[in-house]
């Protein structure tokens, strides 16, 4: 570990904390559904999709009404980018001449782009139109991201209005997002990585000469626009195989900062909006601090590993720290901050092999997908899987203190907690489930390139990051099969929706309920003692569900590594 590693992570976490009050003060102006600087110009498109849709924004919709307007609006989604999928060839803006994708390929990243999972069992490069990378699949990386946000405001509502019946309006809130946060956002970015030397282009490849004088096809295509809402959607698809190990995506040390930056920025924006949204911004601090103490823990495990190195190789005479599957241009501190926050945040992009880093290096990004993804996480799917957890956590606490428990002026009850128990627990039951079927199987153990406990890892990673909505993989297993691509297709559907309507089910339950003071017998829940007790729930609740897991995969791996003894 070096000084200019620990600066690093130091500049990433302050620029953050000062950027989250500007943003989180815009994602306030969205949620109460005000007027922006950007009405001006966006106004009219927005009055204009309203009377084509036959929308009234002004309707407050039940949460029951949220929910069903929501998967239907994601199951549309699906359904026109299988088509656009299977279709590719006969499709425009196909200069390659790629043919359509198999039935199970195309259900895989139908889902994996809906869901904001972005699970690749495919190379971009060459599989992927540019029509197919346009309208099949980047217009999933705004719409799923639009998607969550809507989802954490329509949760806040919950916590924030008194004796009402709806949550918001999913059309108004999903528009909003996307025509006044996320458009002008990417559109700025994508500018930036143009200037930076990132592919925005129509052709599909140009030749070039090497300098050794050899002929080589270099594949190109519209990269920065997809690159962009990649990284601020926390969706994590890559145009390119090698996602942001690849010099087109992810240029120099300035764009792999600035990416690492937008995978965190609306998480921590949201946060500052909840604690406003509740009259309390002290609540946001609070969240925020339990989120970055469980991040800091994390990153700092794993740049301790991979800058340590491997003991095999050094018994060889090979000193130094890890860095295979590392590139040489951001090294072992840039590359374990980057592996820490896209498992934090549910983005899955990578700029380093996970399958490549030592065991416990990679057991982090596990066990960080296997909390939910709750340490900031996917953009609006963060902080509404961390409030779940803070739902139970003051739970909890009103047995401590023998009162009905409360949070933020709201009774916390039965209900309540049955219904993030049961968002929580899917989780597991899922993920377990799953890989215990591949475990098992012919067809599922055809799939790892490993074996012993890192095969087991790598199959235990794949439906960890697809129920966890991820992306991301050890990148040993062979995905694209019926099998898994079918398996994972399901996981990833079930790992996001069967989370959302339960939360959205304890949003329509908490709104209805009147505001109740804050008294001296209350539990505090802006203090370190609130802070401490929500890293406790979240890492015995979402790490100890998890412990079979984690046994048998990373730790008996790092054993086997420590005696010499390779998989």
């Amino acid at each position: 570990m070096t000084f200019q590693g620990w600066l690093l992570i130091a500049a990433f976490i302050g620029i953050l904390l000062a950027l989250a009050k500007p943003i989180g003060l815009w994602l306030f102006a969205l949620y109460e559904g005000r007027r922006t600087p950007l009405h001006a110009v966006l106004g009219p498109v927005e009055r204009g999709f309203y009377k084509l849709s036959g929308i009234d924004p002004d309707e407050d919709h039940s949460w029951r009404r949220y929910a069903v307007n929501m998967l239907i609006f994601n199951a549309a989604l699906l359904l026109l980018t299988y088509a656009v999928l299977r279709s590719q060839a006969g499709l425009p803006l196909n200069p390659l001449g790629y043919a359509g994708l198999s039935e199970h390929l195309s259900f895989n990243t139908a889902v994996s782009f809906a869901t904001n999972t972005n699970w690749q069992s495919y190379a971009g490069e060459s599989t992927m139109s540019n029509l197919s990378q346009m309208l099949g699949l980047t217009i999933h990386n705004f719409l799923s991201a639009a998607t969550g946000i809507a989802l954490a405001f329509a949760f806040f509502r919950g916590f924030a209005r008194r004796s009402a019946t709806g949550i918001g309006n999913f059309w108004a809130d999903v528009t909003r997002v996307t025509l006044y946060l996320l458009l002008p956002i990417c559109i700025v970015y994508a500018l930036f990585l143009i200037a930076s030397g990132v592919p925005q282009t129509l052709a599909g490849s140009v030749d070039v000469t090497t300098l050794e004088g050899a002929k080589q096809t270099l594949a190109l295509g519209p990269v920065a626009s997809q690159e962009a809402i990649k990284m601020l959607g926390t969706n994590g698809g890559g145009f390119f195989n090698a996602n942001s190990a690849h010099p087109f995506e992810n240029p120099t040390a300035l764009t792999n900062f600035m990416q690492m930056l937008s995978i965190f920025l609306i998480g921590f924006g949201l946060c500052w909006t909840f604690g406003k949204a509740v009259g309390n911004t002290r609540q946001g601090w609070a969240i925020l601090a339990a989120m970055l103490t469980i991040f800091l823990i994390g990153v700092t495990v794993i740049y301790a590993q991979e800058a340590a190195g491997n003991p095999i190789l050094h018994g060889i005479g090979v000193a130094g720290g890890n860095m295979e599957g590392k590139e040489v241009r951001f090294g072992i501190a840039a590359s374990a901050l980057f592996s820490a926050i896209t498992t934090a945040a549910s983005c899955g992009a990578v700029n380093a092999m996970h399958d490549s880093f030592t065991a416990l290096g990679g057991m982090i990004p596990l066990f960080n997908i296997q909390l939910g993804e709750v340490v900031v996480g996917g953009v609006g799917a963060g902080i509404y899987g961390f409030l779940l957890f803070a739902i139970l956590a003051v739970f909890v606490a009103g047995l401590m203190v023998g009162r009905t428990p409360e949070y933020v002026g709201k009774k916390i009850e039965s209900r309540e907690v049955k219904l993030a128990v049961l968002a929580i627990a899917v989780l597991p039951l899922i993920i377990l489930g799953f890989a215990a079927i591949a475990s098992v199987t012919d067809a599922g153990l055809a799939g790892p390139l490993n074996k012993g406990p890192h095969g087991f890892s790598e199959i235990l990673y794949a439906f960890t990051s697809a129920v966890g909505n991820n992306g991301s993989a050890f990148a040993g297993i062979t995905a694209n099969t019926p099998f898994y691509n079918g398996l994972l297709g399901i996981a990833m559907w079930l790992g996001r929706f069967f989370v959302i309507v339960p939360m959205l089910a304890i949003a329509g339950s908490l709104a209805a309920k009147k505001h109740t003071p804050a008294t001296a017998g209350s539990f505090p829940t802006t203090g370190p003692l609130w802070t401490g007790l929500l890293i406790g729930i979240v890492l015995i609740v979402g790490g100890l569900t998890f412990l079979p897991g984690l046994a048998l995969g990373p730790v008996a791996d790092h054993l086997a590594m420590i005696r010499g003894q390779l998989f």
